[in-house]
């Protein structure tokens, strides 16, 4: 008996029986095939979900379903990243205490997971804001310190005057927020900073031999930034005893360096500064390092002062001046610069401004030496240069170095983009760092034993904006004994940054009930590194570096047996509504509780995966979700139509587009292509609808293919073919490479353009065999004149033109 396709009922029935079995839990400890398929856990700084999530999260589960159903022991955890500025934020904005809203949310995230249908292990969940987790954040903080990776230190650091907390370089895209778009401006604070830039070269030699998206990888590689030149020393000219130095990419241009110019917050700046200069020199840098490090390298306008102060180019022997520009950043490189105006865009701007010499040192490859209109940065051959003069750029800057150093005025030098990860916050919703600072025994580390350090309730939690954690101003937090000399101390008040809580939560959640350390030894080396991670390309230079940083330091540190956390990496594309980016920092744009409520989640999740690639996104369109709502309907109706006792047997055309239809979809998903996945098993029910009768076994086969991608319509329709519990625990269909091959093909006869026949041969049929066949076709000879010279016109089994004029 037919009945109506309720997905509602269907899915809440299924859900239930998934959580009852615990059918997605898998066994760590015995598992033997493990297979560790991981996804971003959200942050909950909504109401719920957004779409976006969904498709996330959809092409991930699709992708640990295929795998458990190929045979391996899939464990596919999920988690909540509840710390942090966004958590904070979305709280403030309610006017509810974080640890209130954020718990609610929680329930509402996990709701709307359940919904969605994924093979999540519950069991294993973990949320950064469980004392249980973020003491181990602490331990991880500890070891760091310990070894020498954790300092404090005063630095200008990014602030946003909204969030009213620093920010890491990595958190600030195009000089604002990457979370509230506020404009971001310098502060010097002291603050703590994990020392990544130690691993610099190894984080970017790593990535040629990693699998990731090469998206990805570019992005690593340039954020990193590695470049090598030479460090060349200029020494003041009323100070010869005082040196000024500079990192240069082409060291063979010194010659041309008619200037130099500091940033604003260069320590030399002041004593350079005459009578005559130091007032413009200190509005000059009063107004610099209020500006943003974007909007100071971006900026159109070449500004800058003379110092008053001149230093000697160590090549020429010449004076030359020292400007301050705010284009030039103390926190990169040595904070100066020698400028080659002759041969920088940059330099060659600022230049012209200031009225300052432009001197051309490389001559063109051909050896043009006319004057310059504009700057010349490319290779050529140096040129009043004195000794390098005549060498191919290459060769002169090689020899430009070995001069450096022979005269004590410079040394070769490589340098970095990358800058070390400022981790602390002056927020309240966040792991304390744990250490104390005692007058007599200065920094001192909470012991291992003491921890966690609660992060305390408190009523008023919004920063004020002092530069102080608003945990400051809690005396039973602050004060405190020392570890060592227990005297007096004081706690630090900063929190750590959230994304130290996601830079190792992969290596909990095996471990996610071992209470004696971070994470269990023998797990860990039983399922890590991750084997497949999927995620967002916004997190190339954010967290998924910070996990890498964090994964190498541990295994230093002897607590990893691997360096390197994922083995894959994909990233996902956007998808827009209207050509608008959905995401969190814009609020949710489509709730998808109003899908699962009106289509059900195996058509959100169908629909999700079909409107586009994968790994590029698509437009999601309220529209579009009724085709496979529709299609859906149609697999379910074919299904109960023909699963009472059938016995059909089917075609031989049914037979090889079910071989066909296995291939696609199998290569499909493991290509990530999952819309061209679905396109296959549509064309498979069309031909299926096409049968006078279906064949079991295609029944079977229709619901195993579709099954990652509308886990519970196909659990329901297995159930009714007569199968064993559960679909996703069966073993995926394999396809027979010989039955793809048709027998007959159909070929096409034409005669001077016109069709006149079609003809059903073997197939791969030679040309000859063909041109008989054709010739003894009575549909055929008919359009023939006799005695005439034929033409022929071949393509393999589609088609034979007769050409008769």
């Amino acid at each position: 008996m037919e009945t109506t396709y309720d997905p509602k009922a269907i899915e809440r029935k299924w859900q239930a029986r998934w959580q009852e079995t615990g059918v997605y839990e898998a066994d760590l400890e015995h598992a033997k095939a493990p297979y560790y398929n991981l996804m971003m856990f959200p942050y909950p700084s909504a109401e719920g979900l957004h779409v976006g999530n969904v498709y996330a999260f959809t092409g991930a589960d699709i992708h640990g379903r295929y795998q458990a159903m190929r045979g391996k022991d899939v464990f596919e955890p999920m988690g909540f990243d509840a710390f942090g500025i966004h958590s904070e934020n979305f709280a403030i904005k309610r006017g509810i205490h974080p640890k209130t809203l954020i718990a609610g949310n929680v329930l509402h995230f996990r709701e709307q997971l359940r919904r969605l249908g994924g093979r999540f292990a519950w069991s294993h969940a973990v949320e950064t804001t469980d004392p249980d987790y973020y003491r181990w954040t602490q331990w991880i903080f500890l070891q760091f310190f310990k070894a020498g990776l954790a300092q404090r230190r005063k630095a200008p650091v990014n602030w946003c005057p909204s969030c009213k907390t620093v920010l890491a370089n990595e958190q600030v895209i195009s000089g604002r927020c990457e979370r509230c778009d506020s404009e971001v401006v310098q502060r010097e604070l002291e603050q703590w900073f994990f020392d990544i830039t130690r691993y610099a070269d190894r984080l970017l030699d790593n990535l040629d031999h990693l699998d990731w998206s090469d998206v990805i990888k570019t992005a690593q590689r340039n954020w990193i930034g590695r470049s090598d030149g030479a460090e060349l020393r200029f020494p003041l000219a009323q100070d010869p005893e005082t040196e000024i130095a500079v990192f240069t990419t082409r060291p063979d241009t010194a010659y041309g360096a008619t200037f130099l110019v500091l940033a604003p917050e260069h320590p030399l700046v002041r004593k350079l500064a005459t009578p005559e200069t130091e007032a413009a020199v200190a509005e000059y840098v009063r107004q610099a390092v209020a500006r943003s490090q974007e909007d100071r390298i971006g900026g159109q306008d070449k500004t800058g002062v003379f110092t008053g102060g001149y230093a000697v180019n160590p090549f020429s022997g010449q004076e030359i001046p020292i400007f301050i520009a705010d284009y030039v950043l103390y926190g990169y490189g040595t904070g100066a610069i020698m400028a080659v105006p002759g041969h920088d865009e940059r330099d060659f701007a600022f230049a012209t401004v200031h009225g300052l010499p432009i001197v051309r040192v490389v001559a063109g490859p051909d050896g043009d030496r006319s004057p310059l209109a504009e700057a010349y940065s490319e290779s050529g051959i140096a040129m009043a240069s004195g000794p390098l003069d005549g060498l191919p750029t290459p060769k002169a800057k090689e020899a430009a170095i070995r001069i450096a150093e022979e005269r004590g005025i410079g040394q070769r030098h490589r340098t970095y983009h990358l800058r070390n990860w400022l981790i602390s916050r002056q927020r309240y919703w966040g792991p304390p760092i744990p250490v104390v600072y005692c007058e007599k025994c200065g920094i001192v580390p909470v012991p291992e034993d003491e921890l966690p350090v609660l992060l305390p309730d408190v009523q008023d939690f919004v920063p004020k904006g002092t530069g102080q954690s608003p945990l400051a101003a809690i005396p039973s937090f602050v004060e405190t004994t020392c570890p060592r000399c227990h005297g007096p101390a004081k706690r630090e008040t900063d929190v750590s940054d959230n994304f130290l809580d996601s830079a190792w939560y992969f290596l909990r959640y095996p471990s996610s009930h071992d209470d004696r350390s971070a994470f269990d030894p023998a797990l860990t080396r039983k399922w890590l590194p991750v084997d497949s991670y999927i995620g967002g390309k916004e997190h190339a230079v954010l967290h998924l570096l910070y996990t890498r940083f964090v994964c190498m330091a541990l295994h230093d540190l002897g607590y990893l047996d691997f360096e390197e956390p994922f083995k894959r990496f994909r990233a996902h594309g956007v998808i827009v509504r209207g050509g608008t980016k959905m995401s969190k920092s814009r609020g949710n744009v489509v709730n998808p509780d109003e899908f699962f409520d009106r289509y059900g989640a195996d058509t959100l999740r169908s629909y999700l995966m079909f409107m586009g690639p994968y790994e590029e996104g698509g437009d999601f369109s309220d529209q579009g979700i009724e085709g496979l709502y529709r299609f859906l309907n149609r697999v379910y109706h074919l299904v109960r139509k023909n699963v009472a006792g059938s016995s059909a047997k089917a075609s031989d055309e049914a037979v090889r587009l079910r071989h066909q239809t296995i291939r696609r979809v199998t290569e499909d998903i493991e290509g990530l292509k999952y819309n061209t996945a679905l396109a296959a098993l549509m064309e498979y029910l069309n031909g299926l609808q096409r049968e006078s009768a279906v064949a079991q076994e295609d029944l079977r086969t229709l619901v195993l293919l579709l099954a990652p991608f509308a886990p519970h319509l196909t659990e329901e329709l297995w159930q009714a073919l007569g199968q064993p519990y559960s679909v996703h625990q069966a073993a995926w269909p394999a396809y027979d490479a010989q039955v793809l091959v048709a027998k007959t093909v159909t070929v096409v006869i034409q005669v001077d353009g016109k069709l006149r026949d079609r003809l059903q041969l073997p197939a791969g049929l030679g040309e000859e065999a063909v041109r008989q066949a054709a010739l003894q076709s009575d549909a055929v000879r008919r359009f023939l004149p006799e005695d005439a010279s034929l033409r022929f016109v071949h393509v393999p089994d589609r088609l034979l033109s007769i050409v008769t004029r």
